[in-house]
């Protein structure tokens, strides 16, 4: 497990679409728990992520949670990650950015069942 949050914020360099990026390996412990997080996370913002998937589908009557939602995050992206690189160009893209966001959202709402943990973490081996 992780000791405390110092490490998971260290952790965070790991991710080579950073700005501050470290090519450290993680370590096959560190990365089950930072899948568990992940899965307890989503768990807790459920009903969040579901409000916007649901808004997704009925983008007429509701875009603007999809749309609050859509732009803090690229501010997000812009912030912290490296725009100069090919991937995070096309978290940018509006075309390329929904279709990304809406598979991460529904991968993380099939995350809240118990064995959601077992399931994100095969997802993301797969990877």
């Amino acid at each position: 497990m992780l000791p405390n949050k110092v490490t998971i914020w260290k952790l965070r360099n790991n991710n080579p679409l950073r700005k501050s990026y470290v090519n450290n390996n993680i370590k096959l412990d560190e990365f089950e728990a930072l899948i568990k997080i992940t899965s307890e996370m989503s768990r807790y913002l459920y009903p969040y992520i579901r409000e916007l998937l649901k808004s997704r589908e009925d983008i007429e009557n509701n875009s603007v949670i999809w749309n609050d939602f859509n732009n803090r995050l690229i501010e997000l992206i812009k912030e912290r990650f490296n725009v100069d690189s090919m991937r995070v160009k096309k978290l940018l893209s509006q075309t390329e950015n929904d279709e990304i966001i809406l598979k991460s959202l529904l991968t993380l709402s099939l995350c809240i069942s118990n064995l959601g943990y077992i399931k994100l973490k095969n997802l993301l081996l797969k990877f």
